[in-house]
């Protein structure tokens, strides 16, 4: 399978139907995607990119970004769309660097964080192997890398999905068959229009997803879930500022493992969330990310995830490229 929830746009760039496409990434929905399917996917900082016309799902962690077949063509694109946009209340009003200026192939100096919570349990070795692979090539071109720690990891997907299914479960309140979504032609009352809209216009996940966030921000529940969720977010981002500090960029696996077959997890929900253990915390810390290709395992793409600081997406872009010129990873297909 090619990813969530972009894997549409991801699946479309790896087979060339399109030359680029846009993605909406939460929590790793264009990262995960983009490894999943051997491209570059890049999600910006929280507020970079205008989120006017996109369905919202949680409005604290939604992003729009590129997917591209190569990091070249994922800055022209970030310079196309990134701005302020005034009917964006989270749009950031910054000045807009000039990304393709940034892609210099120099990485002398430069520091680089390995969190030890990317690399440990649950990391498919091969996938491990191929990380450390691209830091031996950064290495070669005159970076310098050590092992960090982000302490509040583990907590991630568990503050992330009481905070964004709570989100959703506000954000999707209007789609009540009258105004937005599927309308039910088997309803005698409005009564019946709102439940059956709903019952037939949302699928599983998605009931799941509001049903959850519905409790946690029921009465009595409200401060023991979703406060409690918004103060681990706090400890997330502030792991990353300690990181920050003194290094320049954190890099580690952009998934567990390579893409898994159709139906192979859907029965385990947990197990699926879990394949975002890497880039939930990056969506609640609110800063840029990119996944490129790095290899392959079983003939299926691995992404590495490079991570750096909010509105910094020039270093990003400039240590992806980097890499990029100096393997052909980002050229070949999987054999499927």
């Amino acid at each position: 399978m090619p990813g969530g929830s972009s894997g549409g746009s991801a699946a479309a760039v790896a087979a060339g139907e399109v030359y680029f496409a846009l993605g909406s990434d939460t929590g790793g929905s264009i990262r995960q995607p983009a490894a999943y399917c051997g491209i570059v996917g890049l999600k910006p900082t929280y507020g970079l990119v205008s989120r006017y016309g996109l369905v919202a799902f949680a409005s604290s962690l939604d992003q729009i970004g590129p997917l591209t077949k190569n990091v070249e063509d994922s800055a022209y694109l970030l310079q196309a769309i990134a701005g302020y946009d005034p009917k964006d209340s989270t749009s950031a009003n910054v000045d807009i660097p000039d990304y393709l200026s940034a892609l210099t192939g120099d990485v002398k100096g430069l520091r680089i964080g390995v969190p030890k919570e990317y690399m440990g349990n649950g990391i498919d070795p091969a996938v491990k192997e191929k990380v450390l692979e691209a830091l031996k090539v950064l290495e070669g071109l005159g970076a310098v890398w050590e092992e960090v720690t982000l302490p509040h990891t583990e907590y991630a997907v568990a503050a992330y999905y009481l905070l964004a299914s709570s989100e959703a479960s506000s954000n999707l309140a209007r789609f009540d068959g009258v105004r937005y979504g599927v309308r039910s032609d088997n309803a005698r009352n409005l009564l019946d229009l709102y439940h059956m809209s709903r019952s037939e216009g949302f699928g599983p996940e998605v009931k799941r997803r509001i049903m959850l966030g519905t409790y946690a921000l029921s009465s009595g529940y409200y401060d023991a879930y979703y406060l409690k969720a918004q103060q681990v977010r706090t400890l997330i981002k502030q792991d990353f500022d300690q990181v920050f500090e003194k290094y320049d960029i954190i890099i580690g696996p952009t998934a567990p493992t390579p893409a898994f077959k159709i139906g192979e997890q859907s029965e385990d929900p947990l197990t699926m969330y879990m394949n975002d253990i890497m880039t939930i915390p990056v969506s609640l810390a609110g800063i840029p990310a990119i996944s490129v290709p790095c290899g392959f395992v079983n003939g299926l793409p691995v992404g590495l995830q490079v991570i750096g600081k909010a509105l910094d997406e020039a270093t990003l872009l400039r240590v992806a490229h980097a890499y990029e010129q100096h393997t052909d990873h980002h050229k070949q297909r999987p054999q499927l």
